[in-house]
């Protein structure tokens, strides 16, 4: 990341905001992670543990880094209705539907109060090469959502790779608290989930040479971040001063 990066403040902006989209994003996969590492041995899981979210960051990089690349390749392959269709567009344009759907279905379970499977109920045992692999196979599963949304967020591959990296640190070092606050606090989830519509819709936009600014996308994030402090903050003290339905609010 060259000097000229690191002196433009959108860059610290945009890598604050993905490294937050991610961290959010990313307690799935530690769910699922979890679940797998649990079929081993106990004295094998924490070393299963390390190695596997150093694997599922490897393979995150990787598919984003590929994701990127793409996403530079603004040689037309075929005309639609007049408009020249690259893979730079059809990337951007299938990655946003994806969002689109992704957030979607999640916000729609999320609201209905509607529950996965629980894979834990699973009986089978696995190796632990065997418990790496499936690590890795799931992260990239259950990452694309973040690795698109990093692709339509940030414009240097450099910052999308430092999001990954910090957003890992931080699971690393405070997977069950911050998992625990945002079971407790869900409306800080479907911010998120909101968030991704809203990335996902403007990518389908690009893509189709619809071209919305960038600092228009970091405000509206920014006012609802603010929004949602105070919604938490609200909460809180409404809790301790033990007003009657607060826990309903």
């Amino acid at each position: 990341m060259s000097f000229e990066i690191l002196a433009d403040p959108n860059v610290w902006l945009t890598l604050f905001m993905l490294s937050a989209l991610e961290i959010v994003l990313g307690i799935d996969n530690l769910v699922f992670i979890s679940i797998a590492v649990g079929r081993l041995p106990a004295h094998q899981r924490p070393v299963a543990r390390r190695v596997g979210i150093a694997v599922a960051c490897i393979t995150r990089i990787m598919l984003l880094v590929s994701l990127a690349y793409l996403a530079h390749m603004e040689s037309n392959l075929f005309n639609v209705f007049g408009m020249g269709i690259s893979i730079r567009d059809l990337v951007l344009v299938l990655g946003g539907l994806f969002l689109l759907y992704k957030g979607i279905k999640e916000i729609r379970e999320l609201v209905s109060g509607g529950e996965d499977a629980d894979p834990t109920t699973t009986k089978a045992t696995a190796s632990f090469g065997m418990v790496i692999a499936q690590i890795a196979i799931i992260d990239i599963v259950f990452s694309l959502d973040s690795v698109i949304t990093a692709v339509g967020i940030a414009d240097h591959v450099p910052v999308m790779v430092c999001a990954v990296l910090l957003s890992v640190a931080v699971m690393l070092l405070a997977a069950n608290p911050l998992g625990r606050f945002i079971d407790a606090n869900p409306t800080v989830k479907l911010l998120a989930l909101a968030f991704i519509l809203l990335v996902g819709a403007v990518l389908v936009l690009d893509g189709l040479d619809v071209h919305v600014p960038k600092p228009y996308i970091y405000a509206a994030m920014g006012f609802s971040v603010m929004v949602e402090w105070l919604n938490l903050l609200m909460r809180r003290n409404a809790k301790a001063h033990h007003v009657p339905g607060a826990d309903n609010w």
